[in-house]
């Protein structure tokens, strides 16, 4: 086995432990991560194993570290967020050098999956836009009816977000996704009030 067998098989054992399952019964984590690297494989085409391995790291074991763990509110959102990135950061490179990369690759890959150096790093850019088209494609829906209170402005302003993190490639790719007519409508108004 190379060793980019040997790392996929660790990032993938540790996905299985998710409690929580997929639609499909898979785990939830698994599930994930092959969202995630089918979309960088599908905007970055001559991605390296390095970057797909990053990809499927892109929520290693969250659920060991549940949003409920810090305070409400968004103070407590952007703590849990910024230590997710950090702990899925080391865990990444942790397990990427125990299947044998140099510690520099693995170094690489923490970085893309830490978000390190957004709009100016292909490649935590390209881990961004995968997880807004993942988000679009397969978790909007279920979102807006666990937050069906929210106002019609307070859905704009989270699409007008996910629309400004998205390089001009997977905006692209989002424009080919298929939504209700409420979403669309949503989706174009937001994109109509993004500054260029």
């Amino acid at each position: 086995m190379d060793r980019a067998a040997r790392a996929r098989q660790s990032i993938d054992a540790a996905h299985a432990a998710d409690p929580h399952p997929a639609p499909d019964g898979r785990p939830a984590e698994l599930a994930y991560a092959d969202r995630i690297e089918s979309w960088v494989r599908r905007l970055v085409p001559a991605a390296e194993e390095v970057l797909l391995l990053a990809a499927r790291c892109q929520h290693l074991e969250r659920f060991k570290v549940p949003r409920t763990s810090y305070p409400d509110g968004k103070a407590g959102y952007h703590a849990w967020r910024r230590s997710l990135y950090a702990t899925q950061a080391n865990r990444c490179a942790e397990l990427l050098t125990a299947a044998g990369y140099a510690a520099d690759e693995a170094a690489r890959a923490a970085a893309w999956v830490g978000k390190e150096d957004l709009k100016s790093d292909p490649g935590s850019q390209a881990l961004e836009d995968a997880a807004c088209l993942v988000f679009l494609e397969n978790e909007i829906v279920a979102f807006s009816q666990q937050h069906a209170d929210y106002p019609r402005e307070k859905w704009i302003d989270i699409l007008r977000k996910t629309w400004r993190k998205m390089s001009p490639a997977a905006q692209t790719a989002a424009l080919t996704l298929s939504f209700s007519p409420e979403l669309a409508a949503l989706l174009s108004e937001a994109r109509s009030s993004v500054r260029p």
